[in-house]
């Protein structure tokens, strides 16, 4: 008998930003770096995929996350936009973007 491995069904992530105008500097944002670190690191013990970067230019600050719920009215979105508050930072964040399939980028080529 041929052992038959069923195809892996893409699995669906979602990507949404929020964006600081005018952009922030870093020692401004250790406190939003840590809540993002701990959120990581809560989902993966709850075997949740959930994960925050920034992503700073030099006219906006960029706070990437990409999560396996497109629900923006969660605990951890309450207390990032309440230290982003807190700090003064203006900010918004666009609508959660499906992602399907393998995230990783794809190998460079010619490298």
């Amino acid at each position: 008998m041929e052992n038959e491995s069923s195809p892996t069904v893409p699995r669906t992530v979602w990507a949404y930003a929020y964006e600081m105008d005018p952009p922030q500097p870093a020692d401004r944002l250790g406190a939003v770096r840590t809540l993002l670190d701990r959120a990581h690191a809560d989902a993966r013990q709850g075997t949740r995929s959930w994960e925050g970067r920034f992503v700073v230019e030099p006219q906006i600050t960029h706070i990437l996350i990409v999560s396996d719920d497109p629900e923006q009215d969660t605990e951890v979105n309450r207390r990032l936009e309440e230290h982003l508050r807190d700090i003064q930072a203006g900010f918004s964040r666009t609508a959660p973007l499906a992602v399907t399939g393998d995230s990783r980028p794809p190998e460079a080529e010619g490298s």
